[in-house]
């Protein structure tokens, strides 16, 4: 009876509040109830991180876990550094898309005349020739 008794009531342990203390390392949250954050509240955890504060109290305070914040600061690095990378542009790219743009013509041109020629020589790569003796 006390089997049907817990099959019924649909608690689990997992989905059970944690009985451990709030620092025991289970983070404060309980299995299945993640909330979702916007871009701009990760931001405003990740600022926090790089303006000094405690990875543990931040992580207390918005109820994340300490890999989760550990991760949005290495992506929002990853993003800053990948937009430091970009220049400013100058003539020489006008010339590069230029030479580019020739270079492509030149490329479709070559693969015309290699189909002209396949088709010329009927799959043959070469006419045989007749020996001269």
């Amino acid at each position: 009876m006390d089997l049907k008794n817990n099959e019924t009531s649909g608690a689990t342990e997992a989905t059970a509040p944690s009985a451990r203390a709030h620092n025991a390392g289970d983070g404060g949250a309980v299995a299945g109830q993640a909330r979702r954050f916007s871009a701009q509240r990760k931001l405003s955890a990740v600022q926090r991180l790089f303006r000094g504060e405690s990875l543990d109290v931040v992580s207390r305070d918005l109820g994340v876990p300490v890999h989760r914040l550990s991760e949005w600061r290495d992506r929002a690095l990853a993003g800053a550094e990948g937009a430091l990378k970009d220049r400013e542009r100058d003539e020489r790219d006008e010339e590069i898309a230029r030479l580019k743009a020739k270079v492509g013509e030149i490329t479709m041109a070559n693969e015309v005349l290699f189909a002209k020629i396949d088709k010329l020589e009927g799959g043959r790569p070469f006419a045989r020739r007749r020996s001269r003796t």
